[in-house]
C-alpha cells in the first residue's frame, strides 16, 4: 500500500475499484490514491480481478454498495462497462466504451473515455506533431477506439485503421466516418508513408509477440508510440529506436491518463465527501 495511505485508512475511506482480466499489470491504484489523497480525499483505489462473463455481477453488487465512488476499466471490460451507465460524455457515446466512472447524484453511473485524451497528450509532450499527419493505428479495442476519435479530433488528416479483427476495424470506420467523412482509411501492418505510428494491442507484452507492424520497414522521420506501459521499452520501440525514429512509451500515456482521471474524479459533486 502506498506510503501514508495505511495510516489513513478507515470505515470512512471512500473506495474505487479498478477491474481488468488480468489485473496483476495496472499500475493505476496506487498513483491515482496518492493524487486524490493530496487533494484532500480521503479514498483509495484498489484492483480487482473481474473476467468478462463475471462483471455484470460485479457491478450489481458495487451498485448497493454506498461508499464506492468510483470505477477504472481496463482491458477487457472498456466496451461493457458503458452499458452500465446511465449518462456518459459525448465521446464515451460515440465510441460506445468508458474507461472510468463516478456516481450521478442518485447513484447511477456517469461515465467517460480518456485514453484518447491522454494519449494525445503524452505523444504531443513527446514531441509529435499532429495536425495535417498522416498516421496508422494497429488495434480497434477500447484504447484504439479512443486513440482513433483523439486523433482526428488533434488534427491528423488521414487515419488508417488496421486489426485482425475486421469486423471491429469496420465497425469503428463506420463510427468515426459519421463524424470524420473521408479521413478514415483501412490500414496494414506496413509503415510506409505514415508520420505516425501507433500499437494500441497488447502485442509486445509477452515474449515472442509478433511485432505489430512490420518494422524492417520504419524510416527515421516516422513517429513510433506504444500504449504497453510493461515491459516500458517493447519490441516495437526498441526496433524504432534502432532505425532512429523518435517514440514515445506507454508510460507517457499512462501518467497523463492518470492526471485526466483525478480531474474526473474530482469534479464538483463526482464523490461523497
Amino acid at each position: 500500500m502506498p506510503e501514508g495511505i495505511a495510516a489513513t485508512l478507515s470505515g470512512a475511506t471512500r473506495v474505487i475499484a479498478i477491474v481488468g482480466d488480468p489485473i496483476a499489470q495496472v499500475k493505476s491504484p496506487a498513483g491515482v490514491t496518492r493524487a486524490l489523497n493530496q487533494c484532500g480525499r480521503d479514498c483509495v483505489v484498489i484492483p480487482v480481478h473481474v473476467a468478462a462473463a463475471d462483471l455484470d455481477a460485479f457491478m450489481r453488487g458495487a451498485a448497493v454498495a454506498r461508499n464506492f465512488d468510483g470505477l477504472i476499466a481496463t482491458v477487457p471490460h472498456k466496451f461493457a462497462a458503458y452499458a452500465h451507465c446511465a449518462s456518459v460524455s459525448e465521446r464515451a457515446h460515440l465510441l460506445g466504451a468508458v474507461n472510468i466512472m463516478r456516481r450521478n447524484a442518485d447513484l447511477s453511473w456517469h461515465g467517460d473515455m480518456l485514453d484518447g485524451c491522454g494519449f494525445v497528450d503524452g505523444i504531443r509532450a513527446a514531441g509529435c506533431q499532429l495536425q495535417g499527419a498522416r498516421a496508422l493505428l494497429v488495434g480497434a479495442g477500447g484504447a484504439g477506439s479512443a486513440i482513433a476519435l483523439a486523433l482526428l479530433d488533434a488534427g491528423v488528416a488521414q487515419l488508417a485503421i488496421h486489426d485482425d479483427d475486421a469486423q471491429r476495424r469496420d465497425a469503428l470506420r463506420a463510427r468515426l466516418e459519421a463524424r470524420f467523412s473521408g479521413r478514415t482509411c483501412q490500414g496494414s501492418r506496413d509503415p510506409r508513408g505514415f508520420d505516425l505510428v501507433v500499437n494500441a494491442t497488447p502485442s509486445g507484452m509477452r515474449a515472442g509477440d509478433r511485432l505489430p507492424v512490420d518494422a524492417a520497414r520504419f524510416t527515421r522521420d516516422v513517429f513510433v508510440a506504444d500504449v504497453i506501459t510493461a515491459p516500458a521499452v517493447t519490441p516495437l520501440l526498441a526496433a524504432a529506436h534502432q532505425t532512429g525514429c523518435n517514440t514515445a512509451t506507454g508510460g507517457a500515456m499512462f501518467d497523463a491518463v492518470a492526471r485526466l482521471m483525478v480531474r474526473f474524479l474530482l469534479d464538483a459533486g463526482a464523490m461523497a465527501r
